[in-house]
């Protein structure tokens, strides 16, 4: 019964991180057709009646201004821009940093050293966590999950000394969370760790 409970808790969490954001695009996507719809009506009015040319047009024209902005990102002025935007609008809207960061880490990339797997030294006991970054002192912000929750738990600001990264990818060491610690890498990992010690 236990694991039927683990299975339907980790099942419902991995349907969640799927299906919240494809929600939110479509309703993002819904509304911006909206507001586009007043530009395209008189192009719309051309078109024959039977043809839903207002929402076709709508949808068009968001594709169009999506690639645009996509393709300019990707080059240097517009990733300069981005950097920008990010660091005096985005940044100062709380979490933001740091969902950009996770979401990095969930769809595999490294491109900044956040949600590190690690194993934290607290109270006698080496517990699961993830290094959310690296001070200037050379001490580091990490964040405890709560099992089986893994987006609650506690933040440390813990010494060098004290924080062990373990070579795990992030997906894993968020599975073992989710499934009380079992049956993962970082279990193993936490083991090897405490027979070195």
């Amino acid at each position: 019964m236990k694991r039927f409970g683990e299975f339907v808790l980790s099942a419902f969490a991995a349907g969640l991180l799927i299906v919240v954001p494809i929600y939110l695009s479509i309703l993002l996507l819904l509304k911006a057709m909206q507001s586009v719809v007043g530009l395209v009506k008189p192009l719309a009015m051309l078109l024959p009646e039977w043809f839903p040319a207002e929402h076709v047009l709508s949808l068009l024209v968001v594709l169009i201004v999506c690639f645009l902005i996509g393709a300019g990102a990707r080059t240097p002025t517009g990733r300069v821009m981005r950097e920008r935007i990010e660091k005096s609008l985005f940044e100062r809207i709380p979490g933001y940093a740091l969902f950009r960061s996770l979401t990095q880490r969930m769809a595999g990339k490294d491109v900044e050293n956040v949600w590190k797997p690690a194993l934290a030294e607290i109270e006698e006991a080496l517990v699961p966590a993830f290094i959310i970054e690296e001070l200037e002192d050379g001490r580091f912000t990490v964040f405890v999950p709560s099992v089986p929750t893994p987006f609650a738990g506690a933040v440390y600001v813990l010494t060098p000394d004290r924080v062990h990264p373990v070579d795990v990818p992030f997906t894993h060491a968020l599975r073992s969370v989710s499934r009380w610690g079992s049956g993962s890498e970082l279990v193993a990992a936490m083991k090897t760790e405490n027979t070195l010690k």
